[in-house]
């Protein structure tokens, strides 16, 4: 690998045109790996020699190489480091970082993560709002952030904040697991501010998704969706497969 000097020059030299990224993002993938991490502590102050907005693909690069590599955040500033992906999530360019989603996504991540493990989830809300339209290809599709952001709002109590992604229509879903936490986080929000007409319907989209096997998310919503129901309706009025199997935990994938 090249030193790491030069490997910012590369990125602030060509992060302009659609060929220069392309021609930046092979050079980036021959460094990534091993070969950038084991230089991971020594990344964090290259960063500030980088625009998150004008360079995000070698930024994304660089500061996955930090996240991936730290055992504990710790060793890199700790909240200091949350700060810095929290400002480049917020600023970053969305037809770079879409070159990278993989890695993206993981730092959005890292920060769900981090945040909660700091018992500060309301740290996260804003960085992951802006994260979920950065990646987004439309505003029809369903993301893995969409499920990390709601998470966020229902512990920090910031129910309104979710209403930001729970308002849009969603048509594309990529990965079932996110549509379940989707409806099931959804619905849990709704819940909080009282919309409980809202919440039943994300709760009945979570139990009635097509799923190859059991899983414990759906389970989780079936019984929520039991309890909405009668507060919605003095009843309740659907019937699921799920109703047999709540009680069988060793079928949960």
């Amino acid at each position: 690998m090249e030193s790491l000097e030069a490997l910012v020059a590369h990125i602030q030299g060509l992060s302009g045109s659609p060929e220069e990224l392309a021609h930046l993002h092979s050079l980036l993938k021959q460094a990534d790996g091993e070969p950038l991490r084991a230089h991971a502590a020594a990344l964090v102050p290259f960063l500030a020699h980088l625009s998150p907005e004008t360079h995000s693909l070698g930024y994304i690069y660089l500061l996955d190489a930090c996240a991936a590599s730290a055992s504990n955040l710790s060793d890199f500033g700790g909240g200091d480091f949350l700060v810095t992906i929290a400002g480049f999530l917020t600023a970053c360019s969305a037809d770079q970082i879409r070159l990278a989603p993989d890695k993206f996504l993981h730092v959005c991540k890292v920060l769900k993560d981090q945040v909660m493990q700091l018992n500060m989830p309301i740290r996260g809300i804003a960085p992951l709002r802006a994260a979920v339209r950065k990646i987004q290809s439309s505003p029809e599709q369903l993301t893995p952030v969409h499920a990390d952001y709601l998470l966020l709002c229902l512990l920090a109590k910031q129910y309104k904040a979710g209403l930001s992604v729970l308002e849009d229509d969603i048509f594309e879903v990529d990965q079932p697991k996110d549509l379940f936490l989707y409806c099931y986080y959804g619905g849990m929000i709704y819940i909080g501010l009282k919309k409980f007409p809202k919440a039943l319907e994300l709760l009945h989209n979570a139990v009635t998704a097509p799923m190859s096997t059991l899983n414990a998310i759906a389970v989780e919503a079936y019984k929520k969706y039991i309890l909405v129901s009668l507060i919605v309706n003095g009843q309740v009025h659907f019937q699921s497969a799920l109703s047999t199997a709540v009680h069988f935990s060793g079928n949960f994938t």
